[in-house]
């Protein structure tokens, strides 16, 4: 799983420097974001001085899964309050998926620990080196900032076959994206977010409330 994070570590930390942000910002956002796909958004957000609260807003849509994943996760075996903080920290979509497995019902929480640090270790390593290594890159390679677009397109493909035939949820997710590309382009992809989350959370009421017939 650590060796996965490398290439888009290195797409991550080369897109930083080729986006004339020093290359540095690439192992410091790595150490205190620890974001993932949010990262990438981060960096059109910085470079176009996006307001403070527009991306605390974007982190939040992005990131709000992480809310849900704290119900299921083993944090309850880390004793220490330190360990318990960073565990929270630093839980990301593969330290979930390793931890929650059959197989590791049996892990103690200082390998849960060293599970999320050393993961937390192959994300920075990475972004620090791909930055390093952007510098030697000419600025008229481009295409980089795809990786972002090709991780997403990745998981929307693995959501849609675990989804089983529930093809209403990504009619209603490109429904959202269409509906924010035509009203609101400049603020797409909160607008998108917003009615993505709308949709489901009304779908959710009106399925409740659908009467059930014995």
């Amino acid at each position: 799983m650590g060796l996965a994070f490398l290439p888009l570590g290195l797409a991550f930390g080369a897109l930083v420097t080729q986006s004339d942000l020093p290359w540095w910002w690439a192992g410091l956002s790595a150490v205190l974001v620890f974001g993932g796909s949010f990262e990438f958004l981060l960096i059109g957000m910085v470079t176009t001085a996006v307001p403070l609260a527009a991306i605390a807003l974007s982190a939040f849509m992005v990131n709000v899964r992480h809310v849900f994943y704290a119900l299921s996760f083993p944090l309850h075996r880390v004793h220490s309050r330190l360990g318990k903080a960073y565990s929270s920290y630093a839980l990301c979509d593969e330290a979930y998926a390793l931890a929650t497995r059959e197989r590791a019902r049996g892990w103690s929480g200082r390998r849960v620990l060293w599970l999320q640090l050393f993961l937390h270790l192959y994300w920075t390593a990475s972004s620090t080196a791909g930055a390093l290594l952007g510098t030697l890159i000419p600025h008229g390679v481009t295409g980089l900032d795809f990786a972002l677009t090709a991780l997403f397109t990745v998981l929307a493909l693995d959501a849609v076959r675990n989804l089983r035939g529930d093809l209403p949820t990504p009619a209603l997710a490109l429904l959202s994206a269409l509906a924010a590309r035509l009203l609101f382009p400049d603020q797409m992809l909160l607008t998108a977010f917003a009615l993505f989350t709308a949709g489901l959370m009304a779908r959710h009421l009106m399925t409740r409330r659908k009467p059930s017939h014995a």
